[in-house]
């Protein structure tokens, strides 16, 4: 998105395509700021912003915008949201004060709103304050994980983008993990993923890889058709998703379900293609998901081994990194023995 708007209101943070290089925890940067749309503000609204935002008093001024969500018309509300949402942008410390005056109930209650405008603002201000990890607790345990799943599937492009991104925020305490899981956020990811815009695909490659620690949204995520996605993005090299999506999928080969689903979906082709021709990092990332499917499955060996693997691992294993070439080296005994438990057994302790 074209960055035009005034220097007051820029985006600020990392965006996906910023963290090109590195391991996997650079395959993905967090939503470190709202990218939505700017709203419209007059001079005198801007000034009252940039004060605020430079003062160390604004609780005055926040405790008039929580009155107004609380109780103003769905205009009023919009602006208080807006204005709550910008408050929060930039500076960890108002994301603070907003949260202890009290905002974050009657944030979260604009998510039930039949206006989708007003749920957009509200999903962002919500976005914004789970920047701070302080306030992840509270947002969740103030019953926000059940609104915001909901305007991942009702809401605007927008509110589904950033939905995503606070769900990921929110993941990032363990135990939330399994209550997203469990309120019906992976199948709507996975959506997301398969049919939103480019945005929305890293969002939601995002929170699955997060998501997907756990084992039992690894299945819900299989169950939902997360497979053909995932192939689809690993073999289009424009998606620019190849790497993300390889590691969504790294994250998931761990349970049997997953292997069977990424077989049935082409996925075997796929990934040896990119040992011939990806990145150093594809290369990897690929190189470590066969391994997994192979340790313990003669059947995937020979496939392996048939798509022509062999040749691209020798390779690697002479000009990859020390890990790829570690992992190229097993995975190539390991097609040339394919019934030797103690191969099989060696590449099991080769992780990723």
């Amino acid at each position: 998105m074209a960055m035009e708007n005034p220097p007051n209101f820029k985006y600020m943070g990392r965006n996906f395509s910023d963290m090109s290089n590195g391991d996997n925890s650079s395959a993905f940067s967090e939503c470190n700021s709202d990218r939505s749309e700017e709203f419209p503000t007059t001079s005198s609204q801007g000034r009252r912003l940039l004060i605020a935002c430079a003062s160390d008093n604004s609780d005055d001024l926040i405790q008039q915008l929580v009155a107004v969500l609380e109780d103003g018309s769905i205009e009023e509300q919009k602006q208080a949201a807006m204005e709550i949402r910008l408050l929060a942008k930039n500076k960890s410390e108002n994301r603070l004060k907003i949260a202890r005056n009290g905002a974050i109930k009657p944030l979260i209650s604009l998510l039930s709103s039949t206006d989708l405008q007003l749920q957009e603002y509200g999903v962002t201000a919500i976005l914004n304050l789970s920047l701070c990890d302080e306030n992840k607790d509270l947002i969740a345990s103030s019953g926000a994980i059940k609104p915001l799943v909901r305007s991942l599937k009702t809401g605007t492009a927008t509110a589904k983008e950033n939905a995503a991104c606070a769900l990921l925020r929110l993941s990032q305490i363990e135990e939330n993990k399994v209550a997203i899981g469990r309120s019906g956020a992976i199948p709507l990811l996975v959506n997301l993923l398969e049919y939103g815009g480019f945005r929305g695909k890293k969002d939601a490659s995002t929170a699955l890889y997060s998501l997907c620690s756990v084992k039992e949204n690894k299945i819900r995520a299989v169950q939902s058709g997360i497979m053909k996605p995932l192939v689809e993005l690993m073999a289009d090299f424009g998606s620019n998703m190849v790497d993300k999506s390889a590691y969504v999928l790294s994250v998931l080969v761990s349970v049997s379900e997953a292997r069977a689903a990424l077989v049935e979906e082409g996925g075997i082709p796929v990934l040896v293609e990119i040992i011939e021709v990806g990145s150093q990092r594809q290369k990897e990332i690929s190189v470590a998901i066969l391994l997994q499917i192979c340790e313990n499955s003669g059947v995937h060996r020979n496939m392996v081994a048939r798509e022509g693997a062999i040749p691209p691992l020798v390779a690697l294993s002479q000009s990859g990194t020390n890990r790829a070439k570690q992992k190229a080296e097993t995975l190539t005994e390991l097609l040339r023995q394919p019934r030797s438990g103690k191969v099989a057994a060696r590449a099991s302790d080769v992780s990723l």
